[in-house]
């Protein structure tokens, strides 16, 4: 059917639209028509696919066996009473020429095919194969169909082709692995047929889903007061909205003016070519669009399809006769449909319903619906098995596949984002990928980076840039020396602020997080025994004289000011003896501690030991009296009130800050190591070969002799 056409501007009515000048509209369309063609883009100026080597093909390339010309006449046979049926229809693309200049049926030009890499057995893996190996070329004319069809390995060797040399080696690919997978030769949208996505939200920006709430299903529960707000500061803000509103949709609407694509004239006229998959097959839960050019999944009810003429696979042709005014939301998709779908080769013993000759009809006997027709006419027999394949296999080396980029690397614009790609080990540091995400429309100022790293031998596998806070992430796959997980900076000079993330399950002490700077450390624990989850240190400044001197932070370091730490509740004590909070306050010599409450309490309990005012503290001992402690502790027994008791809390917390205080020592000097080994891994960048990659091991092996 022919594709769904914009209507005439808002303003017209029917009367005024059907007295337009036919012949100025047509004008027009030649003209924008010539336009498209002489504005074709080509990525490799001067190619001609005219002067390309055929010499070497095969004997199936050239000519056609007899079965074939036997499939061709009963195809031509096919298109002359769909021709007279559906006068008004578009022409199908049934038997284009193939790189040899001979008449080739498009199902005959698939060439199921399995190779032999684990992505390419599922469908995604397969569609960015193709959109990153082939270099998009559009159609000479945008709304007719293009006159040849080139076999899979031609468009595989040079590396380039339309929206239908991009179908068919997919749909090779998909049937090979097991899809119900079909090419379709339709009508889409200016932006998808041109493969421009500078209107698109990168999909590697795309939030995902929000999964709603559960309601509560207990409905009887308690509902708390909400925060009480002031009336007239509500009505204040709210007429502050109502002054700032009129500007804010002004901006708004002049951003749309800006960003809105222009009407294109030749709307639902552009032909384009795409691959449908069936549900069923490998398990496929619902029947869903390839764009071949993006290698992205789509609805069948996307707008940007516009209509189908005919669907193909390796076995049957099928003609849509569904309407497509509204796009293809309203197609159904059963192919034993007669109604929805002609199917060209009856696929039982029964005959198609084809007439032989077309049988001069009384003029009150109108037939609308072209399928009553084709019912009422006489009956051929078109059971017809479909020759095999002409195309030789489709062959895809290690090193292709590996290296699919034909001019090493490959750039997509998006709304305000740009994606470019490389291949592996193309780039020094492993780099395979990044995202340049702008602020505004010109891609003029970056906003943030996103790198993609593979085979590197540290692990690096990500990177984050925020160009306005110039704060670097990097990611780590596990198996890193050190356990890293994540390292945020925006320096690798020591005390310049650094956030670490670890694989804990590989710690002994639980650490998975830990922040330090200039002047304080923060430390986060998971599945500890004591359970500890968080440790805060402050840290003051160095001895300036001894800086001065130019004595190394080693000799000279920071003073611990206090350290404090957190933990959750153990239930296998008592909530006066279960220690929620304690603080080591190591220069004016206190430390404090606070337990956890229970369910009925409302004031935790506490203890606090002072410094004695007046007397010197001396090194291994410890001077305990009613004037230095004080306690807090209203639910606790009497046990917890004695004074020996308090002594040897005491005695355990000193012992306690002691160790606590090398630890920090420890954090610090690890943190350090850390530095050090990124920075020289950064310096040093070495990409690890697998056993199994003969080819590089080989360029290797030349570059070392």
């Amino acid at each position: 059917m022919e594709a769904l056409e914009e209507t005439e501007e808002v303003g017209q009515t029917p009367e005024d639209a059907n007295s337009l000048n036919i012949s100025d509209f047509l004008d027009d369309l030649e003209a924008d028509v010539a336009v498209e063609e002489a504005s074709v883009p080509s990525d490799v100026p001067g190619f001609d696919w005219s002067s390309i080597d055929t010499s070497h093909l095969p004997s199936s390339y050239k000519t056609n066996s007899r079965q074939e010309e036997e499939l061709l006449q009963l195809a031509d046979h096919f298109l002359e009473q769909y021709t007279h049926l559906c006068p008004d229809r578009k022409p199908l693309f049934v038997h284009p020429v193939n790189e040899c200049g001979v008449q080739k049926f498009v199902s005959t030009t698939l060439r199921p095919t399995l190779l032999p890499f684990p992505e390419l057995y599922y469908w995604s893996g397969c569609a960015s194969f193709v959109c990153d190996y082939l270099v998009m070329e559009p159609l000479k004319c945008p709304i007719t169909l293009p006159s040849s069809l080139y076999s899979p390995t031609t468009i595989l060797k040079y590396q380039r082709g339309n929206c239908f040399d991009f179908t068919v080696l997919l749909c090779s690919l998909l049937i090979g692995a097991g899809y119900d997978a079909y090419c379709v030769q339709g009508y889409a949208t200016r932006e998808m047929c041109a493969l421009d996505q500078t209107q698109e939200v990168c999909p590697l920006l795309r939030k995902p889903p929000e999964v709603p709430e559960e309601e509560d299903p207990n409905k009887y529960r308690v509902k708390y007061p909400v925060e009480p707000q002031s009336k007239f500061e509500l009505q204040q803000k709210a007429k502050q909205e109502e002054e700032t509103e009129p500007e804010q949709e002004e901006e708004r609407e002049e951003e749309v003016e800006v960003e809105k694509p222009k009407r294109d004239p030749l709307h639902g006229l552009r032909v384009h070519a795409w691959v449908l998959v069936l549900s069923g097959k490998r398990k496929v839960p619902e029947t869903f669009f390839i764009n071949p050019f993006t290698g992205s999944h789509h609805s069948t009810t996307d707008e940007c399809f516009l209509g189908i003429e005919s669907i193909w696979n390796h076995r049957n042709y099928w003609v849509n006769m569904q309407d497509c005014r509204q796009g293809c939301k309203e197609l159904s998709f059963d192919l034993s449909d007669s109604i929805c779908w002609e199917v060209m080769f009856a696929e039982s013993n029964e005959p198609s319903q084809l007439p032989t000759e077309s049988p001069e009809k009384d003029t009150d006997d109108v037939v609308s619906d072209p399928i009553d027709a084709l019912q009422e006419k006489g009956e051929i027999d078109m059971s017809f098995e479909m020759p095999l394949s002409w195309v030789a296999r489709i062959k895809v080396s290690y090193r292709e596949y590996e290296n699919p980029f034909s001019q090493g690397k490959k750039v997509i614009l998006y709304n305000k984002a740009k994606l470019e790609k490389w291949a592996a080990y193309a780039n020094g540091d492993g780099l395979v990928e990044r995202l340049t995400v702008y602020a505004d429309s010109d891609c003029t100022e970056e906003v943030e980076v996103k790198e993609w790293f593979k085979h590197r031998e540290d692990l690096l596998y990500m990177r984050e840039v925020n160009k306005q806070t110039q704060l670097i992430t990097d990611y780590f796959r596990p198996g890193h020396p050190l356990l890293l997980k994540a390292h945020s900076y925006t320096s690798l000079e020591p005390e310049t602020g650094h956030t670490v993330e670890y694989y804990h399950a590989g710690r002994g002490d639980g650490l998975w997080k830990r922040f330090e700077n200039a002047t304080e450390m923060a430390e986060y624990f998971v599945g500890r025994e004591d359970f500890l989850h968080t440790r805060h240190i402050e840290l003051g400044e160095r001895d300036k004289k001894m800086q001065t001197a130019g004595v190394g932070t080693d000799a000279n370091p920071r003073p611990i000011v206090q350290i404090k730490e957190y933990f959750h509740r153990n239930p296998e004590k008592p909530a006066d003896e279960d220690i929620e909070e304690r603080i080591f306050m190591v220069i004016d010599d206190i430390i404090q501690l606070t337990y956890h409450l229970e369910v009925h309490d409302t004031i935790a309990s506490k203890v606090v030991f002072c410094r004695v005012i007046g007397r010197e503290k001396r090194e291994d001992e410890i001077f305990l009296s009613r004037e230095n402690s004080v306690t807090y502790q209203p639910w606790s027994s009497e046990k917890h009130r004695n004074m020996l008791h308090l002594y040897n809390l005491l005695w355990e917390l000193r012992a306690e800050q002691k160790l606590l205080k090398q630890q920090v020592r420890d954090s610090e000097a690890e943190m350090l190591n850390i530095l050090t080994v990124r920075e020289d891994e950064e310096a040093n960048i070495k990409l690890a070969v697998s056993m199994y990659n003969t080819a590089k091991r080989g360029q290797q092996h030349e570059a070392t002799v």
